[in-house]
C-alpha cells in the first residue's frame, strides 16, 4: 500500500483524533471545575449557616425567653423547675390553644431539646418538655 496516496486522508484523521481528544478533555475540566464551585457554594452556605446560628446561641436574652414559657399558660396547670441552663417542665391540661402557643414558642426558642412529649388526655392534653441551652 502506498501511504503517499492517502497521507492528506490521514493528516486530516490525525487532526480529527486529537480534536476528539482535545474536546473530551476540555469537557472533562469544564465539568469537574463546575462541580467544584458547586462544593465551594455549598460550604459557603453552611458556613453562613453555622454563623446565623452561632449568633443566635450566643444570645444573652435566651434565659428570659425561656422565662415566656412560665408564664404562658396558668400556674395551676404547670410544673417548672429550672436549673442554670437546663429546663424541666411539665404542662397539664392544656386546651388545643393553649397547646398550640406553647408548641409554637417553644420551636421558635433557641434551645437543646432533650425531651418534648404531647399526650392527650380525653379533651384536654399534658405536655413533658426537657430542654437546656
Amino acid at each position: 500500500m502506498n501511504w503517499k496516496q492517502y497521507q492528506n486522508e490521514l493528516i486530516a484523521l490525525a487532526a480529527f483524533v486529537i480534536m476528539l481528544f482535545a474536546y473530551s478533555y476540555k469537557h472533562a475540566k469544564v465539568t469537574a471545575h463546575m462541580e467544584d464551585s458547586k462544593a465551594v457554594e455549598a460550604s459557603i452556605e453552611e458556613i453562613k449557616e453555622v454563623v446565623a446560628l452561632k449568633k443566635v446561641w450566643a444570645d444573652k436574652n435566651i434565659n428570659q425567653k425561656v422565662e415566656a414559657l412560665h408564664t404562658l399558660v396558668p400556674s395551676s396547670k404547670l410544673k417548672w423547675s429550672k436549673t442554670g441552663k437546663k429546663l424541666t417542665a411539665n404542662y397539664v391540661k392544656l386546651s388545643a390553644n393553649e397547646l398550640n402557643k406553647l408548641i409554637t414558642k417553644i420551636l421558635n426558642l433557641p434551645v437543646g431539646i432533650s425531651i418534648l412529649e404531647v399526650n392527650k388526655i380525653d379533651a384536654t392534653y399534658k405536655v413533658e418538655l426537657k430542654c437546656k441551652w
